[in-house]
Order: C-alpha cells, then sequence, then structure tokens
C-alpha cells in the first residue's frame, strides 16, 4: 500500500504546485487590466490564453461584474485557495495513513 500512498502525495505535490502557478498567473492577469499592456506580446497573449477559458466560463455562469469592475480574477483566486486547503490537504493526509 505505501505505492499508493507515495502515489498520492506525489500527485498531490504536483497539484499544488500547478494550482500556485497558476494563482500567480491570475494574479499577473489582474494587474495586466490595470494597464495597457500591449496585446501582441508574447507574454501578454500567453497570460490571456491560460486565464480566458477559466474566467470566460465564470462569467458566463456567474453575474461577476459590477459597475465595470469584474470580480471573476477574485472568484479564481478563492476558488484555488479552497482546493489547496480542502483537496491537496486531504489528499497529503490521506497518503499519510497509506504509509
Amino acid at each position: 500500500m505505501y505505492i499508493i500512498g507515495y502515489f498520492i502525495l506525489a500527485l498531490a505535490t504536483v497539484l499544488d504546485w500547478v494550482l500556485v502557478a497558476f494563482m500567480w498567473i491570475v494574479i499577473a492577469r489582474a494587474v495586466l487590466s490595470w494597464v495597457n499592456p500591449d496585446p501582441y506580446n508574447p507574454i501578454v497573449r500567453f497570460i490571456h490564453n491560460v486565464t480566458e477559458p477559466v474566467l470566460y466560463r465564470l462569467r458566463a455562469r456567474l453575474p461577476v461584474t459590477f459597475g465595470g469592475i469584474d470580480f471573476s480574477p477574485i472568484v479564481v483566486l478563492l476558488a484555488i485557495v479552497f482546493a489547496k486547503t480542502f483537496i491537496i490537504s486531504s489528499m497529503l493526509r490521506f497518503s499519510q495513513t497509506l504509509l
């Protein structure tokens, strides 16, 4: 059973790193929305292409725009924090019981 425990531990660690990276990309997207970046810059295009599918689906399902301010990045950040706190912590705890 220890092999399954190590697999779940590795999966939780990788998922944690992916969520942290995506959280920073969403923060960068929010900061870029305050300025007028060059839309042809490859970094700006990458950030937009990575975050837009998630933000678009959220905007389509929930009214997250109030008074011209888009709150969808905040909702995504809260979802990431929830996933890190609940899902990853549960996976880590479960993997420790299997070791």
